[in-house]
């Protein structure tokens, strides 16, 4: 599409001219073979073994990201990246055949930067000889379970963006390369089938999915991992590694391995050449290619943060692959090569098989009959939480980055940048990460430099608001509203609330603020009174806020805030006005709203019933708070405890915190389970959604018992076992109690072998009546009973699982010695099945993107604009403004989604247009070109390898280069030019 612009807009293309195939600082006339074209030959009647020299960097997990970088911290594990890429590149130069392949941008970013000229140049011609090759790209390699759509996107874009402009196009990856994350979503397939990889390769399988697909030769398969998107948009190749991500036994030759190298001195008493090759031809011929169907397999020559001393394994291979190929000459059949992932799924691609096909997921994962690694959806749920909210601030970031225009980089409030809290969200995404797998000291730092991030973001968001608004008064920032802390509001008589809205549509937000009159005066940014109203803190937010704030009340109201802009409210103390609402001990019999209607058992003070007033639809509802028992590896069936990764109850039946809960109500029902345990039941007079505000920890140990805290919905609905989750935050997936869609399930862990990812929504349904939970975090979760759902809030567990951190998932903290206290919310909705997306999508969208909320103190600059919006009208319900973001001087990122499948709404499940000229009503669109997923192609140039025949149109072209049609799940971005 680019050659269809005008000249001026060639200047823009050379600004991003690692798209155009021309990156910058590279000399062009540097002979190129890499990608498929770098490929060793192999031999068509032999088996090939491609052997591919590796490292798995993990970007954080027993140490942080700088220690493993500079190599710090040995006593805790020896790794240094920094001499892994020295020693390797030292190593390439040795040996032309030699390969290696790369994962992760954000340590070799580091390294580059650090590089001299010359030692550029060297690296540069190994990337365009295919010599270094580099796989995945991304930032990191993410987790799948746990991780928002939206931020891996952004996480892969920065790290190919970065590939892509320092190595044009041999940098660009053409696999994807998951070896170690614990399970794989659908979703993320079909975001790498978008970013144009060919392929994707990963190392963990279930054991008995794997023992299944050995058998019938189909670890390698055809992903189709959407039911909305036009095939092959969303099908990606799939490969499953043979060792996970190491060599096989016996042929490991790094300084931290323990296998003999090879003597291949005749003289010396222990020359051992042809007891390796013999074992060797075992391995490849008697073992591996059995399982596999075609004469090409891969071994991965390499594991975690291995060749730092790169000459032990290259000398090593380099006489495996010499002995091994010489006895060809008396009749042998194995041809052993360097190679890289891209060059293994070339010749699968040339091999012109028939390969299985696969529609559902590869969760939950076990390596074992009692070791279901579905503890870490749920694990560190104050980082899970953090990290999200960290999202929403990026996203704000960036828009009013765009939307200020230069002055939010440098303002009235200084220099402001993006690029930090970019950088730390990005790394928030590894495996190790928001997975919360990782040591407490490591979690401790993620959580550091995201605050540093959204630190640096302020100055930019100030800046920007000044901008936009007129008024460069002080603004202030609460981050700790959700305990009710904010200094300002706590002491200020009179100050204003700036709503920032990130989405792109309108939104009725509830406002609470710590207060400490008793009466206020709400006003819009029309001067127009706004309802509110004054409740008494509550006990549980007292205790969980400690002695951070000293508000005696919470002031309450709903804003209304424009799309993509923000709207200004005034507040101001009365000084006579009613006392807070007072406080009723009894249990209501029900609160509702013109949506809703909750009803409580006036004996136990349980939730007892649902109902939508719109639809005359009732469902009895009982919710509880329950906890396992972790299990702490001495029971008879298995050793394995729960942990940070691991997932086992002893025994199936949670015990319940109490059967009754203490209320109290004051406009909401407050309930007390435990002292560790409390919840707030809010019903808001605009919301299509029941909230639950829960409140656990900390969770008492001194009986020795780790506890694994859930709340389960227990509902008049007929599930007949089946229930259903989002993958990713997008397309929703259908789970079935004791069952896997492809393979035969022996259930041995009936609680935890029946858990699943949630990331933003679940949901349990009927012919009738469909409840739905949207979460503010990743969790696991389950439908254990017919009709039930139960979501797992909090872990504290007393023993290590024994996959690697060498530490219980037991979190304390200066502020909670005695064990972390967590806050969150649940929304619950009920509807027609039909329809039910029409609500949950929307409300899933908010508390992923929530307003922020900044203040001023006192009376309002009078010049000011009080409303501000950066589109010229909403987008309609079906579209959802993903990312918009600067991308250089002159250009900006845009990404617009369809949000809803196929499936799933009469209203909202149909193709939508959007004009890109008349979206923004501060930018004025010069040019657009459209992006693939990651946005490191054109799009209209991304080819990919076609596994499947086809008689339709592969692509749809638009009659318009500014009428944008999106069609159910489909993602488009765009480079603009404004």
């Amino acid at each position: 599409m680019a050659a269809m612009f005008w000249k001026p807009f060639a200047a823009f293309l050379v600004l991003f001219s690692g798209v155009s195939g021309f990156p910058l600082g590279q000399d062009t006339k540097q002979t190129r073979s890499c990608g498929y074209e770098s490929c060793h030959p192999t031999k068509p009647n032999m088996l090939n073994v491609h052997l591919v020299p590796h490292t798995h960097d993990d970007v954080g997990w027993l140490k942080t990201v700088d220690q493993y970088y500079y190599g710090d911290r040995n006593d805790i594990q020896h790794a240094g990246v920094q001499y892994i890429l020295d020693s390797v590149v030292d190593q390439l130069l040795k040996n032309p055949d030699r390969r290696f392949i790369y994962v992760e941008s954000a340590f070799f970013y580091r390294w580059w930067k650090q590089q001299s000229s010359a030692m550029q140049q060297t690296v540069r011609q190994l990337v365009n000889e295919g010599r270094l090759e580099f796989v995945n790209g991304g930032w990191c390699m993410s987790d799948e379970a746990t991780t928002h759509y939206s931020a891996v996107i952004d996480q892969m874009t920065m790290g190919l963006r970065f590939l892509n402009e320092t190595f044009g196009a041999c940098g660009r990856p053409r696999v994807a390369w998951h070896i170690d994350p614990f399970g794989h979503a659908r979703e993320h397939a079909s975001m790498f089938a978008q970013m144009g990889f060919d392929g994707f390769f990963f190392g963990r399988l279930d054991y008995q999915d794997r023992s299944h697909r050995m058998a019938r030769k189909e670890q390698e398969l055809l992903w189709r991992a959407s039911d909305s998107l036009r095939p092959p948009s969303a099908d990606l190749f799939t490969g499953i590694l043979p060792n996970g991500y190491n060599p096989p036994k016996g042929f490991c030759w790094d300084q931290l391995c323990t296998d003999p190298p090879i003597r291949d001195d005749p003289d010396l008493e222990d020359y051992n050449v042809d007891k390796v090759v013999k074992q060797f031809l075992i391995v490849a011929h008697n073992q591996q290619s059995l399982v596999y169907k075609t004469n090409h397999i891969i071994m991965t020559m390499g594991s975690d943060f291995q060749y730092e001393n790169a000459n032990m394994w290259y000398k090593n291979l380099d006489k495996l692959i010499l002995y091994v190929n010489s006895l060809q000459a008396t009749g042998s059949k194995v041809n052993v090569l360097y190679s890289t992932p891209s060059c293994y799924l070339q010749e699968l691609h040339r091999a012109n098989l028939t390969w299985p096909l696969k529609t559902d997921d590869f969760f939950p994962y076990a390596d074992n009959a009692h070791h279901f690694w579905t503890g870490y959806f749920t694990s560190r749920p104050a980082l899970k939480r953090y990290e999200r909210i960290s999202n929403s601030n990026l996203q704000t970031c960036n828009q009013l980055e765009v939307l200020g225009g230069p002055t939010s980089r440098n303002g009235p409030f200084g220099k402001g940048t993006s690029q930090t809290l970019k950088e730390a969200m990005a790394v928030a995404q590894h495996h190790d990460a928001v997975s919360g797998t990782e040591k407490q000291h490591v979690a401790d730092d993620y959580a550091k430099r995201l605050a540093n991030g959204w630190e640096r973001c302020q100055v930019l968001v100030s800046n920007s608001l000044a901008a936009l608004s007129g008024s460069a008064s002080q603004r202030i920032y609460c981050d700790s509203l959700n305990i009710s802390v904010c200094p300002l509001t706590e002491s200020s008589r009179k100050f204003s609330v700036n709503v920032y809205n990130p989405l792109a549509r309108p939104v009725v937000w509830p406002v609470r603020l710590p207060v400490n009159g008793t009466a206020y005066a709400v006003s819009d940014a029309k001067g127009r009174s706004v309802n509110c109203e004054v409740l008494p803190v509550s006990a549980a937010t007292r205790e969980v806020r400690r002695d951070r704030g000293y508000a005696v009340n919470e002031l309450v109201f709903e804003a209304q805030a424009p799309p993509l802009g923000f709207t200004t409210y005034s507040v101001s103390l009365l000084e006579d006005g009613p006392p807070p609402a007072p406080v009723n001990r009894r249990t209501p019999s029900a609160i509702q709203n013109k949506f809703l209607r909750v009803t409580f058992d006036p004996d136990t003070g349980l939730l007892s019933g649902l109902s939508n007033l719109e639809t005359q639809q009732t469902i009895k509802l009982t919710q509880n708070f329950y906890w396992y028992k972790a299990s702490d590896g001495n029971s008879a069936a298995s050793k394995q405890p729960s942990g940070a990764y691991i997932f086992r109850p002893n025994g199936t039946a949670p015990f319940p915190i109490s059967k009754t809960a203490q209320t109290e109500s004051v406009q909401e029902v407050r309930q007390q389970f435990a002292p560790w345990a409390s919840q707030v039941v809010r019903l808001y007079a605009a919301s299509r959604a029941v909230e639950l505000e829960w409140t656990v920890g900390p969770l008492p140990v001194d009986d020795n018992l780790g506890k694994e805290v859930i709340t389960r919905l227990d509902t008049s609905i007929s599930t007949a076992q089946y229930f259903y989750t989002d993958s990713n935050g997008r397309e929703v997936l259908q789970r079935k109690t004791d069952f896997r869609p492809t393979w035969h399930l022996e259930q041995s862990e009936p609680i935890a072998g029946n858990y699943y990812p949630i990331n933003s929504r679940a949901f349990i349904k009927d012919d009738v009546d469909q409840l739905t939970v949207v979460t503010d975090r990743s969790q696991g979760g389950a439908s254990i009973y017919n009709g039930s759902l139960e979501i797992m809030l909090h872990r504290r567990l007393l023993y290590d699982d024994n996959r690697g951190v060498g530490e219980p998932l037991n979190e304390v903290s200066d502020i909670f010695p005695e064990g972390l206290v967590v806050r969150g919310r649940l929304l619950l909705s009920l509807d027609r099945p039909a329809s039910a997306a029409d609500t949950y999508r929307p409300l899933a969208e908010e508390v992923v993107l929530q307003p922020l909320l900044t203040f001023t103190d006192g009376d309002l600059h009078p010049n000011s604009e009080l409303e501000f919006s950066g589109l010229l009208a909403a987008l309609p319900p079906a579209v959802h403004l993903l990312t918009l973001t600067q991308w250089d001087e002159s250009s900006v990122l845009l990404r617009l989604e369809h949000q809803f499948q196929s499936w799933e709404s009469k209203a909202n499940s149909q193709p939508v247009t959007v004009n890109l000229q008349k979206l923004f009503s501060t930018l004025k669109v010069l040019g657009v070109s459209e992006l693939n997923l990651s946005a490191n192609q054109w799009k209209d140039k991304m080819k990919r390898f076609d596994w499947t025949l086809h008689t339709g149109p592969k692509t749809f072209q638009d009659p318009s280069l500014w009428e944008v049609t999106l069609r159910p799940m489909e993602i488009r971005t765009f480079l603009l030019r404004v």
